[in-house]
């Protein structure tokens, strides 16, 4: 009963935070408006996380969960990608709140380029494409500023596009990023 209890507690910790450090960012962000939004002590946010960076770090975890693209035919790679990078952001707010601290916090944007860099460079070496870790940042450059321009800025014309326009749209950007022959190379 103890255990669940405490799972419980650890949630709710991690779900004030996320809306916490989202909307009030790192700096501004304190452990006791943090508890106060989980409706606990907040002795008990430092039992559980010791620290604030140490519970931005568990609010910030983030897999990305790419699918293994080895088998997705080279020419729907683009779509494939976008599509399901939308998704995530759509489903798990947790990159919307490190994307907005990143912005003004080192801690969150060294977050954030292990999230992208270090889990999309892995899968594009699986996936047996060339410079990966260079690819992998040209998506990051397009990823990001379409996550900052739709959830955080809010621009209106990028928030309204459905998921299929995004992905027409971000698609040939991506899939040329993931399949043409490097400048270097040309």
């Amino acid at each position: 009963m103890a255990e669940k209890k405490s799972d419980r507690t650890r949630a709710a910790i991690l779900a004030a935070a996320r809306e916490r450090f989202g909307a009030d960012g790192y700096e501004r962000a304190t452990i006791r408006a943090i508890a106060a939004d989980a409706a606990i002590d907040p002795a008990m946010v430092m039992r559980y996380y010791g620290s604030k960076e140490k519970l931005f770090a568990a609010a910030a975890e983030f897999d990305v969960r790419l699918p293994d693209l080895s088998d997705v035919p080279r020419d729907q790679l683009g779509q494939v990608l976008v599509r399901h990078l939308i998704e995530r952001w759509e489903e798990d707010d947790t990159l919307q709140v490190l994307l907005r601290t990143a912005v003004t916090n080192e801690a969150a944007a060294e977050r954030m380029r292990q999230v992208f860099i270090g889990q999309l460079t892995p899968a594009f070496e699986r996936a047996a494409v060339d410079q990966p870790a260079v690819r992998a940042g040209l998506i990051a450059t397009q990823a990001l500023g379409f996550a900052f321009c739709r959830y955080i800025l809010e621009l209106e014309p990028i928030v309204a596009l459905s998921t299929d326009e995004a992905v027409a749209w971000l698609g040939p950007t991506i899939a040329r990023y993931l399949t043409a022959p490097s400048p270097s190379q040309a």
